[in-house]
């Protein structure tokens, strides 16, 4: 729960100021934080002391102290140094060990709740019930953010957001999985998407800065309640995957701005298949040449305005209609007609979403 890493830090911490050595050994005898190798020689004293009914104890001119996790002992802590007041720079070393174990087994039980909370693994009571107990707001505006991490050697995404972004007790972060870091953010002060946005930005610039690159955040709607947190995140897990296929130029998308993408996303590849089939017969729409596409896609970019569009290609009106008459010979489609531009726009669209899936299955 938690890592040696972590009491090491701390030993080495308490030991800068109070000169004091001091040693950290498990119910095994093993130790896993020391100030100095000196200190291990303590390890087999430590297991006779953990048999003894005292708390703490003096051994070999040393200080012993016995450190609990809900009455169960968890470590022996050993002080060694001279001084009177030995014992008790000591009893605060494990004091401080102590509180070290409450702070990380509380953060433990908020982040399996969160986990369990996301993965829909909780019944509607326990939701609630186990919310009251580790004192988390059941009421509260919150939206699900995940944070994908492309590149980067050796990265480790999820500390490096909980260093940064974790002081906040009203914001959790997390993962459910190896790829993706889950933020579920209080936004009780942030009006819109707007800011949204720009915290999303900062989590990206942030990420960037520390050498992550190739970084994609989504989220979801914002909810009210603890229990549709779930919800969320199963939006902003939609959101990351349809702006990958849509709008893969973005590195931040919302839920609520994936339009027709998403209603897209949820259909069947068969049936894709035959809407391509039907519309087009055995030809597909995205094997035009690239000069009829960029036509096309500046044609939609300027809603069906031919004017507009024939400028910003620098080409003559009556170039841009006999192209678009070649067009409707070819498909059968005049995208001049709204209800045909719109048909058009679909298969481009559901196309693109027959690859993305197709590369996945690679």
């Amino acid at each position: 729960m938690i890592s040696n890493q972590i009491l090491q830090n701390t030993i080495e911490g308490i030991k800068s100021i109070s000169r004091m050595e001091l040693c950290i050994v498990d119910i095994d005898g093993k130790v896993i934080a020391s100030s100095s190798e000196e200190m291990d020689q303590y390890s087999s004293v430590a297991m006779e002391f953990a048999q003894s009914p005292a708390d703490s104890q003096e051994v070999q001119g040393c200080q012993f102290f016995k450190i609990y996790d809900e009455q169960q002992l968890e470590y022996i802590l050993v002080a060694g140094g001279s001084g009177d007041d030995i014992y008790t720079m000591g009893k605060m070393a494990a004091f401080q060990v102590q509180n070290l174990l409450v702070a990380y087994k509380e953060r433990f039980d908020k982040d399996n709740f969160i986990k369990n909370l996301l993965l829909d693994n909780l019944l509607l009571v326990d939701i609630f019930s186990r919310a009251k107990k580790l004192h988390i707001q059941s009421e509260l505006k919150r939206v699900a953010i995940i944070i994908e991490g492309g590149s980067g050697k050796d990265s480790n995404v999820l500390e490096m957001m909980r260093a940064s972004f974790g002081s906040n007790n009203k914001d959790f972060i997390t993962a459910v999985d190896e790829n993706n870091v889950i933020v579920v953010k209080d936004i009780s002060e942030m009006e819109g998407n707007d800011e949204i946005d720009k915290l999303c930005e900062s989590y990206r610039s942030f990420l960037e800065k520390e050498g992550i690159g190739n970084v994609h955040i989504s989220y979801g709607t914002v909810v009210k309640e603890i229990k549709e947190v779930s919800r969320s995140y199963k939006e902003a897990k939609m959101a990351l995957d349809v702006g990958k296929i849509f709008f893969d130029e973005r590195n931040i998308i919302a839920y609520s701005e994936l339009g027709i993408g998403r209603l897209i996303y949820q259909l069947p590849i068969p049936l894709c298949k035959m809407f391509i089939k039907e519309i087009f017969g055995g030809k597909s729409p995205d094997e035009f040449d690239e000069e009829t596409l960029t036509t096309i896609m500046k044609f939609f970019e300027n809603s069906l305005n031919v004017s507009e569009t024939s400028r910003q290609l620098f080409i003559h009106r009556n170039t841009l209609v006999y192209r678009l008459d070649k067009l409707q010979k070819t498909t059968g489609l005049d995208l001049r007609v709204f209800e045909d531009a719109i048909t058009f726009k679909i298969a481009l669209m559901v196309v693109k979403y027959m690859k993305y899936m197709e590369s996945l299955q690679y």
